[in-house]
């Protein structure tokens, strides 16, 4: 779904190396061992390659299938699919990683993630992602079907339909999510607080992002941000707009179950509330030179009489903890709810061609106090839990929490 990716036009080297080492070792498939290695030899010459690493090992493995391999899953001969073995093999490099973040997708993955953050598709409506291993609700969106049925930020996901999510992928679960409007998925899921594992079905349907809605409580202003779509800087400010012309000076942004999306939406954000050069977030890089710093743009239109809290909860993720922590840090709002998911990484989509693509951490997130938002997410200034029966009699205790503070 949203994540904040940047589209650049890279090359990821070694995945060409691999590449070259696959296509020069198949032409050389029926040869014996030394030949490969021979050649393997001359592609750990390349400028780039990582020499002290043997490839000869795995085209001893991918000889050793191409001579004695027999499929047990067909009582006939069955041709053994070369790119789909590239394609496990960088798979599985990928996830020699431990990063739940940086996967590789196939065509038909990314042709499912292009459409994805498109903003419509068809599915349930919710983000997941890996916490602690183990397959994750981030959020799910607003008047969704996921929303509706009842899932809730970390319902920690079992099984979805007949297939347990033990060593699944984020993408691999989310294909199996997604489906054709109108059909039914079920999931398996554990919920803190509940004893026993809870079965909850949802009804597939076009999934519309909703993005913002605004609402008045007595002299309180809250704007609801649902995520960081491409549009949602524009109807923030309109959000804004409202909330000058009512003449109020409280306000609060409820970034609850936001799971993201686009970094440059939550700068903008950020900007009004910000003098022009103070930090919004860090871009912590592999090489510290390379590490970026992301300013505000300077609207800064309120003054000292604005009184500001941001709520937050386990379903606040990446954009949303990069907007919350740079209020709270600079002490322009208080944090009121629970701790944030902890989605403070950044991915680059790449196009590494013949239509795959791959998605890689690049950097991690830090507060302008230098906070990683991916080691433990936000701490609230106040922490709150949300009462579940208190919710269903219409009493958000998390908002009446913030209510209270903005009344002092």
């Amino acid at each position: 779904m949203n994540d904040f990716f940047k589209y650049r036009a890279y090359v990821f080297s070694s995945l060409l190396v691999v590449g070259l080492i696959f296509f020069t070792g198949y032409y050389f498939g029926k040869q014996n061992v030394s030949e490969i290695n021979k050649v393997t030899a001359l592609i750990n010459k390349t400028e780039g390659s990582p020499s002290e690493v043997d490839f000869a090992l795995f085209w001893k493995a991918w000889n050793v299938i191409n001579d004695k391999y027999v499929t047990t899953n067909s009582t006939t001969t069955v041709k053994i699919d070369d790119q789909a073995r590239v394609y496990g093999a960088i798979e599985g490099m990928v996830m020699s990683l431990g990063d739940p973040y940086t996967i590789f997708l196939p065509p038909v993955e990314a042709k499912i993630f292009s459409e994805e953050i498109s903003g419509n598709f068809e599915g349930v409506g919710m983000e997941v992602g890996t916490k602690e291993g183990i397959l994750t609700v981030i959020a799910p969106l607003k008047g969704t079907p996921a929303y509706k049925a009842g899932m809730k930020p970390l319902d920690k996901i079992l099984k979805i339909d007949d297939t347990a999510t033990a060593g699944l992928s984020t993408e691999e679960a989310i294909k199996i999510i997604r489906g054709k409007k109108g059909t039914p998925v079920k999931f398996i899921v554990v919920r803190e607080g509940n004893k026993e594992p809870l079965e909850i079905t949802v009804i597939r349907d076009v999934i519309n992002m909703p993005t913002v809605d605004t609402e008045v409580k007595g002299d309180v202003f809250i704007i609801r941000l649902y995520n960081f779509s491409a549009i949602s800087a524009n109807l923030f400010r309109e959000s804004l707009r409202e909330f000058v012309e009512s003449g109020k000076v409280k306000l609060i942004i409820d970034v609850r179950g936001n799971p993201g999306g686009y970094l440059d939406a939550a700068i903008d954000m950020a900007s009004w509330f910000l003098p022009a050069g103070k930090v919004v977030v860090k871009e912590d890089f592999k090489d510290e030179k390379d590490e970026q710093i992301f300013r505000s743009k300077g609207y800064n239109v309120f003054n000292d009489n604005l009184k500001l809290v941001v709520l937050i909860d386990g379903g606040s993720a990446s954009a949303s903890e990069i907007l919350a922590g740079a209020l709270h840090d600079h002490g322009v709002a208080k944090l009121v709810g629970v701790q944030s998911f902890g989605k403070g990484s950044v991915q680059e989509l790449m196009d590494i061609g013949q239509g795959t693509s791959l998605k890689v951490t690049i950097a991690k997130w830090l507060t302008p106090n230098g906070i990683s938002i991916s080691h433990q997410g936000l701490t609230p200034n106040e922490v709150v839990k949300l009462d579940e029966e208190e919710f269903k009699k219409g009493n958000d205790t998390q908002l009446l929490k913030a209510l209270e503070i903005l009344s002092k």
